[in-house]
């Protein structure tokens, strides 16, 4: 049987890429609100890619991006309007500006910033260029979650930070799905600290979802995914 539940956010027959040369073809996936989801790959597989065509930043060269059951060929600004958040891997933390000054440009309450990421309740007056790489995610990450987004997107969030960090970080990410019923996409290296935080997941190799399944399906398969789509990175 197929699923009767419209997603928040879908991809049918997603080709997309750069120049006219496709990265990623005919992807199929979907997140619905209350869940989390990860897309695991290699460098270069095509998982950046995947979320850019997601988000309206990247056009589609055929196949379709929905919201909410509607097709959507809206820019990046309008999604995020409609209520898509994006974690994208360079953090958009503009490091003139203090902790505070990047939340409330954010459009983020400070407050319920903190609430969420309390360890940045004592930053609130440094500026961004100064916080530590793990700092600066969890001020991208409780930006993100405290403006409530009905889809939230996360590139790469573990890319240079210590495994403790990344726990901390998913573990928000998990918790936003439960709390307040955002659906949670993140694409990750790290397979088993991913999975660990996740419902359901996607493995994309050379731009192509070639597994799927629930998180637990995924655990029972960890040594074939490791060993022929990662290249042994996973951690």
């Amino acid at each position: 049987m197929g699923r009767t539940v419209t997603a928040t956010l879908e991809a049918r027959g997603l080709t997309a890429g750069y120049g006219g040369v496709p990265m990623i073809t005919d992807i199929n996936l979907h997140v619905e609100r209350g869940e989390v989801v990860c897309l695991l790959g290699a460098n270069g597989a095509g998982k950046t890619t995947a979320l850019r065509a997601l988000t309206g930043e990247l056009s589609a060269m055929s196949g379709q991006v929905l919201w909410n059951g509607t097709v959507t060929k809206a820019p990046l600004h309008r999604r995020a309007q409609a209520g898509l958040g994006l974690i994208p891997e360079e953090r958009s933390v503009i490091k003139s500006l203090s902790v505070a000054q990047n939340l409330r440009l954010g459009r983020a309450a400070p407050e319920s910033t903190y609430a969420i990421m309390p360890e940045l309740r004592a930053l609130q007056h440094r500026r961004g260029g100064l916080l530590s790489g793990g700092e600066q995610q969890m001020l991208a990450v409780g930006r993100a979650i405290a403006n409530k987004p009905q889809v939230l997107l996360a590139d790469e969030l573990s890319l240079g930070l210590a495994p403790k960090v990344v726990v901390r970080l998913l573990h928000e990410l998990r918790m936003a799905a439960e709390r307040d019923n955002v659906g949670v996409m993140y694409v990750e290296q790290r397979v088993r600290q991913a999975l660990a935080y996740a419902d359901r997941g996607y493995v994309i190799s050379r731009g192509k979802i070639v597994m799927e399944g629930t998180a637990e399906e995924l655990r029972g398969r960890l040594e074939e995914i490791e060993e022929s789509y990662l290249s042994g990175i996973a951690e």
